[in-house]
C-alpha cells in the first residue's frame, strides 16, 4: 500500500474508487419528490442522498425547492424554500395554489341556484371573483393573449378559514338546510362572502 493512504486512513486507492458505485441524481430527486426518504428505509438511497446531497440542494433550488436533512435524526425530505426578507423584491414569489377562472367556475357552480342563462351565471362568478380578489385572498396571475385568467389562492386564506370559521358555517348550511326542507316561506338562501 502506498505510504500516502497509510497517513490518512480514510483515504480510497484508484481501484477503490473505480469500484464505488456513482451517485446518480435521479436515484435520491425522485423519491424526495415523492415523499420523505429515512435513514432506516434502505442504505442505498440514504448513502447516495449523503454523497451528491450539494448537487441535490443545486438542482432542487431551481424548481423552488429546498432539501431539508436531519442526519443525526435519519431524515430528509423536500420543501419549498422561504425567500430571505431581504431578497423580497429580488425574485418573484412562487404561486401555491393556482387555479384558472373555469376550475373556479366549475367549483363555485354548485353553491349557486340553478339558472338556465350561462352566460349570466358566469358573469355573476366572475364578479364574486373579482370581490375575493378584493379582499386579497386571490390574486390575479399574468397571462398570455389568448390564455385563461389564472388565480393564485393566497396564503392568507388558510388563516382566515380556521377550525372556528368551518364550524360555524357548517352550522349556518345545516340551518339553512332544515329551512329548505321545512319549506319556510320558500325564501331563497344565499350565502354572502
Amino acid at each position: 500500500m502506498p505510504a500516502f493512504t497509510q497517513a490518512i486512513p480514510n483515504a480510497m486507492t484508484d481501484i477503490e474508487l473505480e469500484a464505488a458505485p456513482q451517485y446518480d441524481l435521479s436515484t435520491v430527486v425522485i423519491p424526495l419528490l415523492k415523499g420523505v426518504i429515512y435513514q432506516e428505509g434502505g442504505v442505498g438511497p440514504w448513502n447516495a442522498l449523503l454523497k451528491v446531497q450539494a448537487r441535490l440542494r443545486d438542482y432542487v433550488a431551481v424548481l423552488g425547492l429546498e432539501l431539508m436533512l436531519e442526519e443525526a435524526k435519519g431524515y430528509a425530505f423536500l420543501r419549498s424554500r422561504r425567500a430571505a426578507e431581504d431578497d423580497e423584491d429580488a425574485a418573484p414569489k412562487l404561486p401555491r395554489l393556482v387555479l384558472s377562472r373555469d376550475d373556479i367556475v366549475k367549483l363555485i357552480r354548485v353553491f349557486l341556484p340553478q339558472n338556465s342563462n350561462e352566460v349570466r351565471l358566469i358573469d355573476q362568478i366572475e364578479t364574486r371573483i373579482n370581490r375575493v380578489v378584493e379582499l386579497g385572498f386571490l390574486r390575479g396571475l399574468k397571462t398570455v393573449p389568448g390564455q385563461a385568467a389564472t388565480f393564485e389562492v393566497r396564503r392568507i386564506l388558510k388563516d382566515f378559514v380556521d377550525a372556528q370559521w368551518l364550524s360555524e358555517f357548517d352550522a349556518r348550511l345545516a340551518e339553512y338546510q332544515t329551512q329548505l326542507a321545512g319549506g319556510v316561506g320558500g325564501n331563497e338562501c344565499f350565502v354572502r362572502f
